[in-house]
């Protein structure tokens, strides 16, 4: 894992799509595009007040949304107000219908060192009732360009249990993706969020079963090519860990810009109002942007921790599960001292998680 010491990330959120997925919960906005300027001149002036106090970035994440939507010079415009380390990884998340070498070209110059394609499946079906719209041949393309311009660090994300999805197709996903030789591969079971298309249509809804065996399938094809599993959903050759991924996974400090952004500084978490224009009025009127907040105690901050730990290759002190037989195919200890999950915990992390012992203290506080 990409240890860093003093590591602090910015996550900046662009909430705009050319269409809306049927699994996606997050917040984003198809009719919007009028705002984009606006939006992302409230984002720059957002971190020129926030990163006052702030330590220089080591990594920056593009999210949304699909940020590769928003023109590339307004992008990198709200890149340019960013402290930053030297060596600081920065991430857009694209779309493969939107990339161009334009696109790519002004991001390098920039400052934009990693991209995440969003791919979800090479099956065109299977895209249709996940509710995607882009041309799987798009991504070779992206792909080829990432490499013209210099992108030695990139992520194709991989969706698995969609509607319609046999084996065969999932297996027909991978190597296309394998093919295209990628330092950096995500793959995450289709998830069922409240509120959304797929939520209300349960003939599309996933099985268990069929995703244990996509998973199953994904480690070992991942393995053949040298890209080693290091989170759950998260396989990379040496070298190619997302950094401001491992933020997250470490309860790392990181600042939240847009709307429905998270942040977390000094134990305390807080997040943004959720829609677009109520974040650009905040900031046109010089108001904090904040919508709540919330700090943990050091019990509830410990067992977070260590659930957040387990999912991880770092895995937990061994100390940190009890020594029972029927743990026994679902985790390993090293010779190090820590118990890492096994492919078969993987496939049952959230069950082995509730066995993790709490600390003698427990509850948490909302401020």
């Amino acid at each position: 894992m990409p240890h860093q010491l003093n590591a602090f990330g910015y996550y900046i959120h662009v909430p705009f799509c050319a269409s809306r997925c049927d699994y996606c919960a997050f917040a984003t906005w198809t009719d919007r595009t009028h705002l984009v300027e606006r939006y992302l001149r409230a984002c720059r002036i957002d971190i020129e007040r926030s990163a006052a106090d702030a330590p220089a970035a080591t990594s920056v994440f593009f999210g949304g949304g699909t940020p590769s939507l928003a023109p590339a010079e307004l992008l990198v415009d709200v890149l340019a107000a960013i402290p930053r380390a030297p060596d600081a990884e920065v991430t857009v998340e694209c779309n493969p219908d939107t990339v161009t070498p334009e696109l790519f070209e002004t991001y390098r110059a920039g400052g934009v060192t990693r991209i995440s394609l969003g791919v979800q499946s090479m099956v065109p079906h299977v895209l249709s009732a996940l509710g995607r719209t882009h041309d799987p041949q798009n991504v070779t393309r992206a792909v080829a360009l990432a490499r013209d311009f210099g992108f030695a660090s990139f992520n194709l994300d991989v969706i698995y249990g969609g509607a319609g999805e046999s084996l065969t197709d999932w297996r027909h996903t991978l190597e296309s993706v394998l093919e295209l030789d990628p330092p950096h591969v995500s793959a995450y079971a289709l998830t069922v969020e409240a509120g959304t298309p797929l939520a209300d249509d349960a003939a599309r809804h996933p099985d268990d079963d069929d995703q244990a065996d996509k998973y199953l399938l994904a480690t070992e094809l991942f393995a053949t090519v040298g890209l080693d599993w290091y989170e759950i959903s998260n396989w990379a050759k040496p070298g190619h860990e997302c950094r401001h991924n491992f933020l997250y996974w470490s309860q790392g400090e990181y600042l939240g810009i847009g709307c429905a952004a998270h942040a977390h500084r000094d134990g305390r978490r807080w997040w943004n109002v959720r829609t677009p224009e109520r974040y650009i009025e905040a900031i046109e009127h010089d108001r904090s942007p904040e919508a709540g907040s919330e700090r943990l105690d050091a019990a509830a901050s410990e067992l977070e921790g260590l659930q957040l730990a387990l999912r991880t290759i770092d895995g937990v002190p061994a100390s940190a599960l009890p020594d029972d037989d029927d743990l026994a195919e679902l985790v390993t200890i090293g010779r190090d001292g820590r118990t890492r999950l096994t492919v078969n915990g993987r496939l049952l992390a959230n069950e082995v998680a509730l066995r993790l012992r709490h600390p003698t203290t427990t509850g948490s506080s909302i401020s």
